[in-house]
């Protein structure tokens, strides 16, 4: 590489996860049914799709299921993407909505009742965790709540986003949202006084 290469490269910022731009051609191409810019599309935003998935419903196969599930949609309804927002956009809220059809097809996740739900998992082990991670802490809470911090503090998604997303109230999603956010302290308070 010359010179000019490597200060152009220094001075760009690589942008990963669904902020990638997609060349208007490759859409175009997908829109038309060209597998070639469907492997394109899967080759770039794969990886983004699968890491929020796993986020959202907690474990690989499920996680890989739905991306699968996410990509073989993107083929049938490409052709409905207007470009009003940006294709990482649009394909992460597609990657929301099937990991949220998925969770309601679970039979745990049915229970609407946030009491309910925070009822059913034990209580905080007396002896506390020895080292704090973020998955395994999040892996801790149920489905809906692990999706509901997911979507808030990480995604970015306000309060009327999620109500609309799981069909719920505000108040719902802020509770559910306070609830597990109580819980993480819970689980966290006993291991920060450790010393390491």
């Amino acid at each position: 590489m010359n010179r000019s290469a490597d200060a152009e490269l220094a001075g760009a910022t690589e942008v990963a996860g669904f902020a990638q731009d997609i060349d208007a051609m490759t859409l175009v191409r997908a829109q038309r049914g060209d597998m070639a810019a469907f492997a394109v599309l899967y080759a770039r935003f794969g990886r983004a799709c699968y890491g929020l998935a796993l986020r959202l419903v907690g474990n690989a196969p499920q996680a890989e299921d739905l991306v699968q599930e996410v990509f073989l949609k993107l083929i049938e309804t490409i052709r409905s993407f207007r470009g009003d927002a940006p294709f990482g956009a649009w394909l992460k809220r597609m990657t929301v909505n099937a990991a949220i059809d998925q969770l309601r097809g679970r039979k745990r996740f049915a229970d609407a009742d946030p009491d309910e739900m925070f009822s059913q998992l034990a209580a905080v082990d007396a002896a506390p965790m020895q080292s704090i991670d973020a998955w395994t802490l999040l892996q801790q809470l149920p489905p809906r709540a692990r999706a509901v911090v997911v979507l808030h503090e990480l995604e970015g998604y306000t309060h009327a986003e999620l109500a609309a997303l799981f069909g719920q109230s505000e108040s719902y999603s802020k509770s559910i949202l306070a609830r597990a956010l109580q819980r993480l302290h819970a689980y966290v308070a006993p291991a920060a006084g450790q010393p390491t």
